[in-house]
């Protein structure tokens, strides 16, 4: 395999957009051969995430960094420019997770078993290569485990107080269940007709093995250690700022997930400012509906009222694949293109679901958490449905790896800041779409919208300016109509996952004032198909690009991208 440097310095003689693409291209050709592939449903491996694995990576994307150095970007053609930005961004990032050994922190790695396990196997390659792929949980768990007690030795850990109980998440896969019942098995209970009887009966007495003598023992293993060395030493201060080079640290989060040069006040004070800017429009619903009491009370009201919650799982899966549906029929008339893959709306893992998120989304898939039904408010649902279904996540994501026009890293990059921005934005766009039926799911878009800028403050406030978590807890509670589970597990994740809460809101600001930059600039030629179409050609990118690619939009006219397809 060529080295990067080999390909840039067959390319240089070429030109500066030549040198550029051998680089990138040499190096994504190697990040594919770590792992499993971007997009591959049926890997046959996991990661290797061991200590010699991770030297590998710093010095082959510092080398990385060095020739994307020796390239002025100015001698670039615009669409290299764009691409020289998102990769360099991408380098950045890389570079920075392994200077500060981000890999030694990674509690919670075992969670991406249960997003992993494939549900549409077809054949007996794909199979074989299931049973490889769990037949490799030891050592992937013993690598990572090693991982983790490096950070532990240095202090580089999570919150002693923010992982209380995230060690069930290892035993509920397997505990109580005949090896038959886990998820893990769930593949072979149903094989196709294509696949001959005898080697039917092949595959599920080694899928039965590879889970019975690997899967289990690594998973009951794990959780020795869990319980017995890492989580009783884990550090008890909850702010970034106390970590190892936690200012750096910190300030390096920043950088890598709102993709801007800004300090923790800077944006502290900007998620004061929003906070009291939604809170007046919360006001102006609680007029609507003519509640006399205060927003703490209306809040309380929305958390505890019978009429916002349902009684079963498939009655909430159900409302949010109606929501989905009533979005479709809509599409047309707000974007001029929509991806090809649709998504299926499915339930939170079991194992994952008492310390996940509401939902999650991406291609293919939207899942909702259906646990604890009464911490799940029908009033949030469809901003929750527009975020991580369409036009959020199970949109965007598709429609960048649609986008064959785009190198690979940047149809399979995810920039937080774009993405979770975009999904934000998805979120108040479904006013404009008259998604909102009542004042009471305006209001949830609402507390959806408080909730993004409230993570302004509570994040930097417990990471750099000395908040306790019970400050963050109560500044969720009078500000929000979150329940009182999804605040608290939202705010242990804040802890845990330092600077990524503050890509969303960062990101939303960012696209409506592209948006109205573009629409004050055009006037009546303003189509917002089109502009949508514009901001969902780019993949995931960096913030500015967003201003450049405005910059383009307003200059054509206003034209969508695709506006000369045949």
């Amino acid at each position: 395999m060529a080295t990067v440097a080999a390909a840039e310095s067959a390319a240089a003689a070429a030109s500066p957009d030549a040198a550029f693409t051998a680089i990138y291209e040499a190096e994504w050709t190697w990040r594919q051969s770590l792992g499993p592939r971007e997009g591959d449903e049926t890997p046959d491996r996991l990661p290797d995430v061991s200590k010699a694995a991770q030297s590998a990576k710093l010095k082959k994307w510092l080398e990385v960094k060095a020739a994307l150095d020796r390239i002025d970007p100015k001698t670039l053609s615009g669409e290299q420019q764009i691409n020289y930005i998102v990769y360099r961004h991408q380098i950045d990032t890389q570079l920075t997770d392994q200077n500060f050994r981000n890999f030694e922190m990674n509690f919670g790695f075992w969670n991406g078993l249960s997003w992993g396990t494939p549900k549409n196997l077809r054949t007996e390659a794909e199979y074989r290569r299931y049973i490889a792929w769990l037949n490799d949980v030891p050592r992937f768990f013993d690598q990572s485990t090693d991982n983790l007690s490096a950070g532990l030795k240095r202090g580089f850990t999570p919150s002693r107080i923010s992982i209380q109980g995230r060690d069930s998440s290892v035993a509920i896969p397997y505990d109580g269940k005949a090896v038959e019942d886990t998820n893990f098995y769930a593949p072979f209970k149903t094989l196709p007709a294509s696949i001959p009887a005898q080697t039917q009966a092949e595959l599920r007495r080694l899928g039965l093995q590879a889970i019975t003598d690997k899967v289990i023992p690594a998973h009951k293993k794990l959780l020795v250690f869990l319980r017995s060395e890492y989580m009783p030493k884990a550090r008890t201060t909850i702010a970034a700022y106390d970590l190892p080079d936690g200012k750096s640290y910190y300030q390096a989060l920043i950088r890598e997930y709102v993709t801007l040069d800004m300090t923790p006040d800077q944006i502290h004070q900007i998620g004061l400012d929003e906070v009291a800017k939604i809170r007046a429009e919360m006001l102006e619903v609680m007029k609507q509906v003519k509640f006399s009491g205060t927003l703490q009370e209306f809040n309380d009201f929305l958390r505890t009222d019978p009429q916002f919650y349902v009684n079963t799982p498939q009655q909430f899966l159900d409302r949010g694949a109606w929501i989905s549906k009533e979005f479709d029929g809509k599409s047309a008339t707000w974007f001029g293109r929509l991806p090809r893959q649709r998504f299926a709306v499915i339930p939170t893992p079991e194992a994952i679901a008492p310390f996940n998120t509401g939902g999650n989304g991406g291609p293919g898939v939207l899942i909702l958490n259906t646990y604890n039904l009464k911490s799940r408010p029908l009033y949030t649902l469809p901003a929750l449905v527009l975020h991580e279904g369409a036009p959020g996540h199970a949109m965007q994501m598709p429609f960048a790896l649609e986008n064959k026009t785009l190198p690979e890293f940047r149809q399979n990059g995810y920039i937080s800041a774009y993405g979770e921005g975009w999904a934000l934005y998805a979120e108040r766009l479904g006013v404009e779409m008259g998604m909102y039926h009542t004042p009471y799911e305006h209001f949830g878009m609402l507390t959806y919208q408080m909730w993004r800028a409230c993570r302004l403050v509570v994040d930097t406030g417990m990471h750099a300016k000395g908040w306790t978590r019970d400050q963050a807890l109560a500044f969720l509670r009078d500000n929000t109509a979150l329940s009182e589970h999804e605040i608290t597990t939202e705010t242990d994740r804040y802890i845990n996952t330092p600077g990524q809460a503050l890509s969303y809101y960062m990101g939303e600001l960012a696209i409506w004032k592209a948006r109205r930059r573009a629409e004050a600039a055009l006037g009546d030629r303003f189509d917002i198909r089109n502009f949508h179409d514009a901001m969902l050609d780019l993949g995931s990118v960096p913030l500015p690009v967003i201003e450049t690619r405005t910059d383009q939009f307003i200059a054509s006219g206003g034209q969508s991208p695709y506006s000369d397809d045949k």
